[in-house]
């Protein structure tokens, strides 16, 4: 019996195996389907970014090559303009030039007024502190000549009052 239930287990386990092992392998050729669809996928959104990568510098090159067309027309339009413009008064393109000096002579100008304004209000500023402690100094020298001569007049009180003392000290003995 054991021997008859044995085989019957190793049937069974046999047939699992073989259940299992094809499932297993429908399941790996989806995953590989699957992986094959996902690198396509990658590779066909890498490619339509390149192209997109190309057409933007494309584009970038047209634009700066418009660019460069421009720059270089709007020079020539400038020196065009500057030929008339000399052309319709010889004197205008001096007086310009004239024009633009007292321009850059009044932008220098400028600062250096503010700058001398600056010093002027800073030399009134240190000139009335000056003046200021030259009079604290002589209200001080009149108080110093005014104690001065208190002082003398107390000396000389002081120097009376001993001679007294002095004499009435020399008068008892």
């Amino acid at each position: 019996m054991q021997t008859e239930e044995g085989t019957l287990e190793e049937q069974h386990s046999q047939i699992q195996r073989v259940g299992n092992n094809s499932s297993n392998q429908l399941s790996q050729l989806m995953e590989d389907k699957e992986e094959d669809m996902a690198k396509s996928a990658l590779t066909n959104f890498r490619a339509k970014e390149e192209e997109i990568e190309k057409k933007k510098l494309e584009v970038r090159e047209k634009v700066r090559a418009q660019l460069g067309r421009v720059e270089e027309e709007t020079k020539r339009l400038a020196v065009i303009r500057e030929e008339l413009e000399a052309l319709t008064d010889p004197m205008r393109k001096e007086v310009a030039a004239v024009r633009k000096k007292i321009d850059a002579v009044n932008r220098e100008l400028k600062p250096l007024g503010q700058s001398v304004q600056k010093k002027e209000k800073e030399y009134k500023e240190v000139l009335d502190i000056f003046n200021e402690k030259n009079k604290e100094k002589s209200q001080l020298l009149s108080k110093l000549m005014e104690v001065n001569s208190l002082v003398g007049e107390s000396e000389r009180l002081r120097m009376k009052r001993l001679e007294e003392l002095s004499k009435h000290i020399d008068s008892l003995h």
